[in-house]
């Protein structure tokens, strides 16, 4: 018997299938791109993207027929969440973290909700990429569609309600609505009524590994899978990254490289609060049974498919020609050197420590023998840069030896170089970088009884590939021009605003 993991991602969604030994059996994946349907919005087209989801699942998982699926288990997103009534209609669009409807209830949520009192509650401060401010817009600006809503998903949730599972949201993403007490392991009735939402709206809360229903009869013949598996509860993509790349004790820490660039600690006792709020690190249920996280994180991702979509789209086009990765003759143009062109990399929303919304991506220093090359690694420096700052102001308990770097960026030795001069830790890579598919999967051997424990699902299925270690000439390079970095921002912050 296989295991099936999906992930659903900002910008595309995967499903693989593995043996219960950890072989990769087969896998299909599909791109799609946020609708901005006015200046500053950003949301999938709910239906379209599980169309896309559900062709993936259907390519994966004929090429199983001979090792059938024994359960599955889905990754996704964090935030955006999708509205469906309980006889699995999808109602509208699902509107994602960087959007800017939202933000307009912030100034009213402060006078209600302190910083400091959310963070013992929920681990995180208030922010308008959550989903409690998303919420909020749909209840006020769409109360027709609020009302006809039976549940919000989660796309993780949303995607196993729509195979035949009951409607259920794991601690990880439950966790990302503001909504949640991080201790008591359920929603907040004072949150809730803090914020003005209901909570019949919200799906019941369920430690991800958790046996949340079986795939319905009409969608097992849709998709060509068995009848009846089992569909476990999931987590956030970037959880379920960090169990398939064994990312799941103390010390640990994931540096996931897809659309975001997200780098994910893993610890035991909740941190300080005031220091964690202060590097701007949020606290947040693994998908590890009594382990935490937290996420530092921006969208260099979406920089880099920026950056290839503007600068190679011919390149893009004969590379698909071709069946090659455009990426691979990319990133063979970057020069051994650190790039002399400094970029801000504040192209769109930030992360923390300063969640930037009001800025836009600078690129300095171009001559006319500036060479693309040189402006792509400028881009893969400064968002290693960014999360450099988080990073040397995390808390004392807050500790890692090294990262285990996982996502398409992974496949570049070339950029994970970068991450390791500048951040000055090894760089582990895995066998497998699509880490969220087989975390997804591990889960799934767990829930369903493959794997007598997570750590035991992990054990058998992660392998290890390569390791980058520092290289302390060009540490001391990058150090020098981390500094040249930190300046820029600040330099620029006021004229920027004005563009």
């Amino acid at each position: 018997m296989s295991l099936l993991g999906i992930d659903v991602g900002t910008s595309g969604c995967k499903a693989a299938v593995f043996s219960e030994a950890g072989r990769l059996l087969g896998s299909a994946y599909e791109e799609y791109d946020p609708q901005r349907p006015q200046p500053g919005w950003a949301e999938l087209d709910s239906s379209q993207v599980w169309d896309k989801i559900k062709r993936t699942i259907s390519k994966t998982a004929a090429s199983a027929l001979h090792d059938p699926v024994r359960a599955l288990c889905v990754s996704s997103l964090g935030e955006a969440v999708v509205p469906v009534t309980k006889d699995r209609r999808i109602l509208g669009p699902s509107l994602l973290n960087f959007d800017v409807r939202g933000a307009e209830y912030l100034d009213e949520l402060h006078e209600v909700i302190d910083d400091e009192w959310l963070y013992q509650l929920n681990g995180n401060t208030l922010g308008n990429h959550y989903s409690l401010t998303k919420l909020k817009w749909i209840q006020q600006h769409q109360p027709d569609l609020y009302q006809q809503a039976d549940s919000m998903l989660h796309w993780s949730g949303f995607v196993a309600f729509m195979l035949g599972a009951e409607a259920a949201i794991d601690y990880s993403l439950a966790n990302r609505t503001l909504l949640f007490d991080l201790d008591q392991c359920d929603w907040s009735d004072d949150l809730l009524d803090r914020a003005g939402l209901d909570r019949s709206k919200l799906p019941r809360t369920v430690p991800s590994g958790t046996v949340i229903g079986s795939v319905s009869p009409g969608m097992a013949a849709e998709l060509g899978l068995p009848a009846g598996i089992s569909i476990i509860s999931g987590g956030h993509d970037q959880c379920c990254n960090g169990v398939g790349c064994g990312v799941i004790e103390p010390g640990q820490a994931m540096y996931g490289m897809g659309t975001y660039i997200c780098m994910m600690p893993v610890f035991h006792q909740r941190p300080n609060s005031t220091a964690m709020i202060a590097c701007g690190a949020n606290t947040e249920h693994h998908a590890v049974p009594g382990q935490f996280v937290s996420f530092i994180y921006n969208q260099g991702g979406s920089l880099v498919k920026w950056f290839r979509d503007t600068f190679a789209s011919v390149d893009r086009q004969q590379a698909q020609a071709a069946g090659r990765d455009v990426y691979d003759a990319l990133m063979a143009e970057l020069p051994d050197a650190p790039s002399r062109v400094m970029v801000l990399p504040h192209f769109t929303v930030t992360g923390p420590p300063h969640f930037i919304d009001d800025s836009c991506g600078v690129i300095a220093g171009l001559k006319l023998e500036t060479s693309r090359g040189e402006i792509l690694k400028g881009i893969l420096e400064a968002t290693t840069f960014y999360l450099r700052e988080c990073f040397e102001s995390l808390p004392d308990e807050i500790e890692i030896a090294d990262f285990r770097a996982v996502g398409g960026g992974s496949k570049s030795d070339a950029w994970l170089q970068v991450c390791a001069d500048i951040l000055g830790r090894p760089f582990v890579r895995p066998a497998i970088n699509e880490a969220g598919v087989l975390g997804a999967a591990i889960i799934a051997g767990t829930g369903s009884g493959v794997f007598a424990a997570l750590k035991d699902g992990v054990e058998t299925m992660v392998k290890l590939d390569r390791t980058f270690y520092p290289d302390p000439q060009q540490r001391q390079l990058y150090t020098d021009r981390f500094e040249k970095y930190r300046r820029l921002g600040p330099l620029l912050a006021d004229y920027v605003r004005t563009i």
